[in-house]
């Protein structure tokens, strides 16, 4: 892997936390979702379907929630199923199922690499077993936060992997109503406080938009949809940080 800083390196945000990472030409898709199912609801439009995401050259896997793990739409959407997927056993175990046929298994600290890209699992927490993940080719390095909660171990990535050019963090901190509003995300002042110890040269949140619908919103799940909270908590801990609020669809370059 090359250490120069040249590569260029973006993000597009399909929607909820699915992103389209650039490095260079090598194209990494995350934590995909494109349907809809009762209490699933992406609460904003979906930029790309299965059909018109081009080609992927490795398929990143946090955790096996449907709305981060939804496989059954790439199958029929005609997704190339010899595309490396990398994610912690639970996935692993799901994406061979559906016939996924290069998988590789990581759990926290352990690394694979597909061509020039590298992918760590770092530790996560959620309401399953999860993996957040540093990203790094071409001398560029993203931290991927999936939907976990913060977790101290979390800071300890910079000593680790240097530089952070691109932080994306979940940020709605959803809690669970019939568990005593049990908390499973990390809310935006917690990914705030993670962005200041990650010092991102760019920091996109994610995880916000979604809802468990009309009802459930009211019955099941509680979550803050408004993402200038987590540019607000950013702006007085780490004014330094650039962050970036991304519609769907959007691409960002980083610096």
């Amino acid at each position: 892997m090359t250490t120069t800083q040249t590569t260029t390196l973006s993000a597009t945000r399909i929607g909820h936390a699915c992103q389209l990472i650039e490095f260079g030409d090598f194209r990494v898709l995350t934590d995909p979702w494109f349907t809809q199912k009762a209490t699933y609801y992406p609460g904003e439009p979906v930029a790309a379907s299965v059909a018109t995401l081009g080609r992927i050259d490795a398929l990143v896997i946090s955790h096996e929630h449907y709305d981060h793990c939804d496989l059954d739409a790439l199958v029929s959407g005609g997704f190339d199923l010899t595309t490396p997927v990398i994610g912690p056993g639970t996935v692993a175990d799901i994406a061979r199922a559906k016939g996924f046929s290069d998988v590789r298994v990581v759990e926290a600290w352990e690394s694979a690499t597909v061509g020039d890209l590298t992918v760590t699992a770092t530790p996560g927490k959620h309401g399953v077993h999860e993996v957040t993940f540093v990203l790094q080719s071409g001398g560029r390095t993203v931290f991927f936060g999936g939907d976990s909660l913060r977790v101290p171990e979390l800071d300890q990535i910079p000593d680790r992997f240097g530089k952070i050019d691109l932080a994306i963090l979940p940020t709605n901190g959803l809690c669970i109503r019939p568990m005593n509003y049990e908390q499973v995300v990390m809310d935006a002042e917690q990914a705030a406080a993670l962005t200041a110890v990650l010092k991102p040269a760019m920091a996109v949140p994610h995880h916000y938009a979604f809802h468990s619908g009309q009802l459930a919103d009211r019955m099941l799940t509680l979550g803050d949809q408004d993402p200038r909270h987590y540019a607000d908590e950013v702006a007085r801990l780490a004014p330094e940080v650039e962050v970036r609020l991304v519609l769907p669809g959007t691409r960002v370059v980083v610096p």
